[in-house]
């Protein structure tokens, strides 16, 4: 599949896999961080599958507001409930790529 060789897409699936081995303490917020970090994979996945400009770009933008979201749930990890901090720091570094990819992604489409 196409998706398989979008670079965001690669970035994405190490997005989910640093929430993973973060192990979030707080079941609220890790639930919250995995659903997140589910979403930005498969809103990538759906984007890539579209065909017109405006639906990828309708996509990408809400792919990239989950990633915005893990973040945030990773960062309240660091200060407030615990987790794993290398593995959240890379986390977030990850995401900082994917964010880039995909305003990429956007402004490619519009």
């Amino acid at each position: 599949f196409h998706t398989e060789k979008l670079m965001a897409y690669q970035e994405a699936r190490e997005l989910l896999a640093c929430v993973m081995d973060a192990k979030i303490s707080d079941a609220k917020l890790r639930d919250q961080a995995l659903r997140a970090a589910r979403s930005v994979c498969l809103n990538i996945a759906e984007g890539a599958g579209r065909t017109s400009w405006p639906e990828k770009a309708r996509v990408y933008s809400i792919a990239r507001g989950e990633c915005c979201e893990v973040v945030a749930a990773l960062e309240i990890a660091l200060v407030s409930t615990g987790c794993v901090g290398e593995a959240a720091r890379g986390g977030a570094r990850h995401a900082e790529t994917v964010y880039a990819l995909l305003s990429g992604l956007i402004r490619r489409a519009g």
